[in-house]
């Protein structure tokens, strides 16, 4: 049904959205089940954590129930003050929100405009020129480091600098960076925020801080008090797996943060959010027994596709980027019968690709025979 009554919309609408294509999310395993009639789909597109959330979490989750009839308190304040005793921050420089992703939002609206622009690198994180695009700013996309890299498809961090110019206000840098499980060492991404202009607000998302264990990948968040246009983001959606309950978090000087806070929504983290993340910070058992089978995870993947004579990229996150030497869009619709449900990075660059997500031990075992399967009948 036509409901406009003969009028163009989009034409009305601000000129960054009327150009932009929305996020696309991974299959649901419910959407999945009801085409194919099975109810045993594994979900292996989103980097959700297959071990879920701390018991703690669920508990305080439940416990908040019983307050639903109020409004979560909008400064977060507990759980800003368990973030600030976390990193060793003081309160003022921390930013709640909907998801980091929401964090991201909220720098878009604060530094970015119509005749500014945002610089990252190509096959980053699809948010990033959403969020640019969305204000009217322009996204200056660096080339990638080639296939034949010791970190391929990996950020450029030299050519990321030479991109920088007088209208650039962020440089966003996913480390490590989703599709491709790359990740920047300590020494080569401090020396590179140096080199960034002072007026420029460099992002460093770190969704996957939890995941990496190199022994030269960096903690950021101890680098704020020697780079104040240093802002970095973190989540609970991966390895504290409250991607249910979407609540994340920035970090960043004083002066940004409240920035931040004059153009976040009230309330937007809602009380179970809130009270869930509280008690899963609190419960880093949980989080180092989920990393360790992490591990394990990623070991079980690769010796996957070295048996099936595949290349993948080497992640420390919690999931693979394979190439499968196929239009990766197909290979995932010829898995969807076997009830597992991949991501195919098409829009990130990489057409011949498939994000994996490390699942347990028997998702992976699944997966894994899903794909023999089908490229056994490809061929």
């Amino acid at each position: 049904m036509n409901t406009t009554g003969g009028r163009d919309f989009v034409s009305l609408a601000c000129t960054g959205v009327q150009g932009l294509e929305p996020y696309e999310p991974g299959k649901p395993v419910s959407e999945l089940e009801r085409e194919y009639g099975i109810d045993d789909a594994v979900k292996l597109a989103s980097n959700e954590n297959p071990f879920g959330p701390s018991s703690k979490a669920v508990d305080a989750a439940r416990q908040a129930l019983a307050a639903l009839a109020l409004y979560p308190d909008g400064n977060a304040f507990a759980l800003k003050q368990a973030l600030a005793a976390h990193h060793g921050v003081g309160a003022e420089q921390v930013t709640v929100g909907n998801g980091s992703n929401d964090i991201l939002e909220l720098l878009a609206r604060v530094f970015l405009q119509p005749g500014l622009n945002a610089v990252f690198s190509a096959h980053a994180f699809a948010v990033y020129p959403i969020v640019t695009q969305a204000v009217g700013a322009t996204a200056k996309v660096v080339a990638a480091n080639p296939p034949e890299h010791a970190s391929p498809y990996g950020h450029d961090l030299e050519a990321m600098a030479q991109a920088i110019d007088a209208q650039t206000r962020i440089v966003f840098i996913a480390n490590p960076n989703n599709p491709t499980g790359t990740w920047l060492p300590a020494a080569a991404l401090k020396a590179f925020i140096a080199e960034v202009p002072a007026e420029v607000v460099v992002v460093v998302d770190e969704a996957y801080f939890e995941y990496a264990r190199e022994p030269d990948y960096p903690d950021t968040s101890q680098w704020l008090d020697s780079f104040p246009n240093l802002v970095v983001t973190r989540t609970f959606s991966k390895a504290y797996g409250l991607a249910g309950l979407r609540v994340g978090y920035g970090l960043a000087c004083a002066q940004i943060a409240d920035l931040l806070n004059r153009v976040r929504q009230p309330f937007n983290v809602n009380a179970v959010a809130q009270a869930a993340a509280l008690a899963a910070l609190e419960d880093q058992a949980h989080i180092r027994d989920c990393v360790a089978k992490n591990s394990q995870g990623l070991q079980q993947l690769a010796a996957g596709f070295e048996r099936a004579g595949l290349a993948w990229v080497p992640s420390i996150a919690n999931f693979v980027l394979v190439d499968v030497g196929r239009p990766g869009a197909e290979v995932y619709q010829r898995l969807l019968p076997h009830g597992v449900i991949v991501r195919p990075v098409a829009n990130y660059g990489l057409p011949g690709f498939l994000r994996v997500t490390v699942g347990s031990a028997e998702q992976n075992a699944r997966f894994l025979a899903a794909l023999d399967s089908v490229l056994a009948e490809w061929d």
